[in-house]
């Protein structure tokens, strides 16, 4: 049995660097041209950058060029793909059949990836993608394990799969809401996510009875009907790899930093522990999950893998994600003769407050525990202070050795 690949998201530059420290095998990235996701951080030279960087730590880097471009954009899309090439990536993750097939023709030596955005669903698409030059198939997210099993041994093709992250209402992400409402085509990285917008419905009445009225108002708040539970796999790690998914697909290129170190290493932790020893990964799922938790989330649901989604698989309350802790610093360095943490603040900090601190990976330990403390003196520029601020750099007692570029995560409730 190999270990699957973890792919994590990274919108910029230091993102992706997080994204290796805290156990990512590859990233996917891409630039706002083509890509589905438009506001993201990198340009050609940050590209380069990144690719250089992955490549130096034996790596893998793949980039994006997965929307569906219009006919009086394909001037443009043909120059911007040999820049792209020209970076080295190990790969291209594309979605039109025209667009692939410009990039294969033309660099028949570049691996291209399909997107889930080409919604591939069966065995006989999965075979035809592979006889097109496709080296890795995104399977769409309406796939349950059974069928993906089924595509793997039929199509006998390398398979990647989301296993976390926030769920598109629409069929494999193919929208069409925020260019119904605002202009703004999805489907070629401009979503303004209308899905998590609160809509107020009065009532539902059916075409062939016309006065008779469903009352279809939840409440005086609003309703969130369109509004997905994010993904959560990592209770189910075992079925991930006995299905045949060689890649385990992190979403949220537009998620934080602390958020991608946070899932990344908890996945992390539950692939390694599962080839360590199955047993003491089953009894640590439970607060694997609860790590995750950690980061903002909509509530969890395992999406179609087990079964078809039912009511309690969307979030009605409230489309913001939350949890219990918030991301307060990013530790700059530690003073191991005055046993003091330096970090810096990104949100509202007093005194009293009780902090978590999410450290990088260690690959000599399969499992980390969380550093915690609660603050009692609090110190900036060596005085003492009840409160810091965002962009305040602060210190804190702390007996314990911590790197740089750790987390600290406070509780809030």
């Amino acid at each position: 049995m190999k270990k699957p690949e973890l792919l994590a998201p990274a919108g910029n530059l230091d993102i992706l660097k997080i994204a290796f420290l805290y156990g990512a095998d590859a990233v996917y990235c891409g630039t706002p041209d083509f890509a589905m996701r438009s506001r993201v951080g990198f340009d050609l030279a940050t590209l380069k950058e990144g690719i250089d960087y992955t490549h130096s730590i034996g790596k893998k880097i793949y980039v994006t060029i997965n929307a569906f471009p219009h006919s009086d954009q394909i001037a443009k899309l043909r120059r911007h793909i040999p820049k792209i090439i020209a970076q080295g990536p190990d790969a291209l993750i594309i979605a039109d059949p025209g667009v692939l097939a410009f990039a294969h023709e033309r660099y028949p030596k570049m691996p291209i990836h399909l997107s889930t955005q080409a919604n591939t669903t069966n065995y006989l698409a999965a075979s035809f993608w592979k006889k097109q030059g496709v080296k890795r198939i995104v399977l769409a997210r309406e796939l349950n394990l059974t069928n993906i099993k089924m595509i793997k041994s039929k199509a006998k093709v390398s398979l990647e799969c989301f296993v976390h992250g926030a769920m598109c209402m629409a069929y494999s992400g193919r929208c069409q809401i925020s260019n119904y409402m605002v202009g703004r085509d999805p489907n070629q990285g401009q979503c303004i996510q209308a899905c998590r917008f609160k809509y107020k419905m009065y009532a539902l009445e059916e075409e062939y009875r016309p006065g008779q009225v469903y009352p279809i108002l939840e409440d005086e708040s609003g309703s969130y009907i369109l509004n997905s539970k994010d993904l959560c796999m990592i209770e189910h790690i075992p079925d991930l790899i006995n299905a045949g998914i060689g890649s385990f697909k992190i979403e949220g290129r537009l998620k934080t930093e602390y958020y991608v170190a946070t899932i990344i290493r908890a996945y992390r932790d539950a692939i390694d522990l599962f080839f360590l020893d199955p047993k003491l990964y089953k009894k640590s799922r439970t607060a694997l999950k609860k790590e995750l938790s950690k980061a903002s989330n909509r509530g969890f649901t395992t999406g179609f893998f087990l079964e078809k989604p039912t009511k309690d698989s969307n979030n009605y309350q409230s489309s913001k994600a939350t949890s219990e802790w918030g991301y307060i610093g990013r530790v700059i360095g530690y003073d191991d003769k005055r046993k003091r943490l330096k970090f810096e603040v990104k949100n509202y900090l007093p005194v009293n407050s009780k902090i978590e601190i999410i450290t990088p990976r260690r690959s000599d330990d399969p499992i980390v525990k969380n550093p915690s403390t609660v603050i009692k003196k609090l110190y900036r520029d060596d005085l003492q202070i009840e409160t810091a601020h965002a962009g305040n750099i602060v210190e804190i007692p702390f007996t314990r050795f911590v790197p740089k570029d750790s987390f600290v995560r406070v509780k809030l409730i």
